[in-house]
């Protein structure tokens, strides 16, 4: 289309003497940028005889930037701060928030949006922000301007919604949503493979020794008493006394840790409390960095292999990296281990806490193999950890 100050009117809903550097900005990049920067000449006469000029400063801007995208120079950022110095513009991310696209916003998403491009409008209106500050990207400018944004976002609405709050909730609602299908998929895929497997049964002198080992670890200081702690969610005085309903507590949170650590400064690397994560910060790090498509190509992988399955961390790592959920575990198959790439390896470095506490459980013997208890009960902790919430 033919760009010009009319195109925009249309575009923005708006007469020409009120539209905003943002309206106009939107249009220019909404055309091929060579078209954009031809365009500006005429735009620039036009909207002088339509008694809103705007500023040198904005159509030298907007030539320079619409000349880097042409080019293929410009970066995503370029064109963000550009945009955003119109002063109308929000920023993309606001405090915790950061905005979808605008084709993916949800209504809500885009009524709030709304509200805060028609804040700034008034704020540029009375004189509060100067865009010309912004294009020139002065610092005090730049920083009043997201202050002003994100105390729009912390202040109630006249119908007494936070704008913060209201989009995060939607957002943290959805991402539970879409979390909950993925865990939902996930468990009818483990259970497929289960169904397959006939003799898992549960070792039972394996179980109860086991749990002798873990009721000790949990009354004794040091590792891992704290993390397994906090991923089961038990204190040493609330253990469940059936060996079963312990084993599966303690192998259940590890794949999804119940609790948060304790905090404790005397552990840390420095006298504040501050900087290095403690070993056990770094493991739960690790823990709740594995997907469920994580979870589901080792454990589908050991239940299918079976006790003596090799679950090393970096075994587990290979099975995720080559899972295909209608292959077949071959144990003769060799691999090099120098064939695992930095993505497998990184995978290998957030399972390693899980296979060390594993360990601990009897799931993993000292060779770093599956036991006939592990075989039994990973498999049926990950289903555990993947049942839905009340």
């Amino acid at each position: 289309m033919d760009l010009d100050a009319q195109a925009i009117v249309s575009m923005a809903g708006r007469p020409a003497g009120a539209l905003t550097r943002r309206d106009v900005a939107r249009a220019l990049l909404a055309v091929p940028a060579a078209d954009a920067l031809a365009a500006l000449p005429g735009l620039r006469r036009q909207f002088l005889a339509a008694g809103n000029p705007l500023s040198a400063a904005f159509w030298d801007s907007a030539a320079a930037v619409l000349q880097k995208i042409a080019d293929g120079s410009a970066t995503v950022g370029d064109v963000e701060r550009w945009l955003e110095a119109t002063g109308t513009e929000p920023a993309g991310i606001i405090g915790l928030h950061v905005w979808d696209d605008e084709d993916e916003r949800s209504p809500l998403q885009a009524e709030m949006h709304g509200q805060l491009v028609a804040h700034l409008e008034q704020l540029l209106a009375t004189g509060v922000t100067d865009p010309d500050r912004l294009v020139a990207a002065d610092p005090e400018a730049l920083a009043e301007h997201r202050r002003l944004q994100e105390e729009w976002m912390m202040s109630p609405l006249p119908d007494g919604r936070i704008p913060m709050w209201t989009v995060t909730d939607e957002a943290d609602d959805e991402f539970l949503a879409e979390w909950d299908a993925a865990e939902a998929e996930a468990r009818a895929e483990l259970r497929t493979v289960l169904d397959e497997l006939p003799g898992r049964d549960l070792p039972e002198a394996d179980l109860s020794a086991a749990c002798d080992v873990l009721r000790s670890t949990m009354n004794r200081p040091g590792w891992p008493r704290e993390l397994l702690a906090a991923c089961a969610g038990l204190e040493p005085g609330s253990l469940p006394g059936d060996d079963a309903e312990l084993w599966l507590t303690f192998a259940a949170g590890i794949v999804t840790p119940q609790e948060e650590l304790q905090d404790d400064d005397e552990t840390r690397d420095d006298p504040d409390g501050i900087g290095e994560l403690t070993d056990d910060e770094q493991a739960m790090v690790s823990l709740c960095a594995l997907n469920h498509g994580d979870w589901l190509a080792a454990m589908s992988t050991l239940a299918r292999g079976g006790p003596g399955t090799p679950a090393a961390a970096d075994d587990l790592a290979r099975y995720v990296s080559d899972y295909d959920p209608d292959d077949e575990y071959d144990p003769d198959e060799d691999y090099d281990p120098d064939d695992i790439d930095d993505e497998a390896d990184a995978v290998a470095g957030m399972f390693l806490p899980a296979v060390g506490l594993w360990r601990v459980l009897g799931a993993v013997d000292d060779t770093g193999r599956l036991t006939r208890l592990g075989w039994w009960g990973l498999p049926e902790a990950l289903l555990r950890a993947w049942t839905p919430r009340p």
